[in-house]
């Protein structure tokens, strides 16, 4: 387990122990009931007690992103001094999440909570856009452990410092597959999932989300068959992840590897074919311009922003570490078509490129895989198909494993 995970799960026992101290009624399911904005102040009240909060900066307009766990939200709307306008949505079943949209750059300076936790009151201080873009690469502040901010983030790469992304506590995968921890780790992704179906076959009776499920599932377990490497899930049930997360997952886990899987669809019912996407900023064509628009759009469902994408992407530094990477990524794309093609029909030219968010992170190798067209017939029985699942996850196996031989043998 990475030392971040260990910061991570002092935060959830400090809350926990918050929990313990605050009145019984903070379990019960708070609703954000109203929102009330000063010159430079924000504050948010409850009908319950709120035990923590947090906050991120978000730049591309200005933005505060507020998370309240253990909050639901009601209907509030609001605007002045430094806030031009005010969006919500319920960022999970247990997560509220409040943007504000700021009118100039600022930041929040301070944050505190009532004495009986049912508001929270944001204390904004305008800045230069210098000063607005240190606090975007900041991160999130956590906000009740005592009333003070606290920094969340950190972690570094051989030398270079490479900023973690979580927009919250992240799940912990369990690893299965080869023992000890010296051997390589594969992360596989199952697209989509919980309120993000994904695409849909024509009918509608099926889902990308489970078809993805299904398949990173008989990936997972070849892999972990194989005894040669050991592998995690990012979810192995019906839940949504933000695409960051998914990303984030791998890399809190010191992955060696990360697969996204999913399902392609296109208006045209006669396209089919499996295909692999790497990460670049030039999309190599209009059908993977296309791809990426539609599936960096998981993180804006209900017209919520879920995502806090972290602009330090494009800083130098982890523009070098992400070179290395990318290069990796792609010979690694080219080897799982080759080993994949005698028992998968992959589309002309499959290989292609695409600024896939899910795909961005600096330090680990990964690829997104669509396995077929969900919206084409022939292609959607081989999905629903066992043999096909299977002939799909022996394929990623034999990749992986002449992958790692590679990288061991140093060529």
């Amino acid at each position: 387990m990475p030392e971040t995970g260990f910061s991570q799960r002092l935060v959830l026992a400090l809350c926990a122990l918050l929990l313990s101290f605050l009145p019984t009624a903070l379990h019960a399911a708070a609703t954000v009931s109203g929102v009330e904005i000063g010159a430079t102040s924000v504050t948010l009240r409850f009908d319950q007690p709120v035990a923590t909060a947090s906050a991120f900066m978000l730049s591309g307009p200005r933005r505060i992103a507020v998370d309240l766990p253990g909050a639901r939200m009601g209907r509030v709307t609001a605007s002045g001094g430094l806030i031009a306008a005010t969006r919500h949505g319920q960022y999970d079943p247990d997560t509220a999440r409040v943007v504000f949209e700021l009118s100039r750059a600022a930041i929040v300076s301070d944050a505190t909570f009532s004495t009986d936790h049912r508001a929270l009151t944001l204390t904004l201080k305008p800045v230069d856009e210098s000063l607005f873009a240190r606090a975007v690469r900041k991160g999130r502040q956590l906000f009740g452990l005592d009333d003070k901010p606290v920094d969340t983030r950190s972690a570094q790469r051989g030398g270079i410092t490479v900023p973690l992304d979580p927009p919250r506590p992240l799940p912990v995968p369990a690893i299965t597959g080869a023992r000890g921890t010296k051997r390589p780790l594969v992360v596989i992704d199952a697209g989509h999932g919980g309120h993000d179906p994904g695409s849909q076959s024509t009918d509608g009776r099926y889902k990308e989300k489970d078809i993805a499920l299904q398949i990173a599932r008989a990936i997972r377990d070849e892999l972990a068959e194989s005894g040669r490497v050991r592998v995690a899930l990012t979810r192995g049930d019906d839940r949504f992840l933000v695409l960051g997360e998914r990303r984030e997952i791998a890399r809190r886990l010191k992955a060696d590897l990360f697969i996204s899987v999913h399902a392609d669809s296109a208006v045209n019912t006669a396209a089919r074919g499996a295909s692999i996407y790497t990460l670049s900023e030039v999309a190599s064509d209009r059908v993977a311009a296309q791809l990426a628009a539609k599936e960096n759009r998981a993180d804006i469902l209900n017209g919520i922003d879920l995502g806090g994408e972290n602009n330090e992407v494009s800083s130098i530094l982890l523009d070098l570490a992400q070179r290395e990477t990318m290069n990796i990524s792609s010979q690694f794309a080219t080897l799982l078509q080759r080993e994949m093609s005698p028992t998968i029909h992959f589309k002309d030219d499959a290989h292609r490129f695409a600024g896939l968010i899910v795909l961005k992170a600096p330090d680990v190798p990964s690829v997104l895989l669509e396995t077929g067209y969900i919206s084409n017939q022939d292609d959607l029985g081989l999905l629903l198909s066992s043999q096909y699942r299977r002939n799909i996850a022996i394929g990623v196996r034999k990749a992986v494993e002449i992958h790692f031989a590679r990288r061991l043998a140093g060529e």
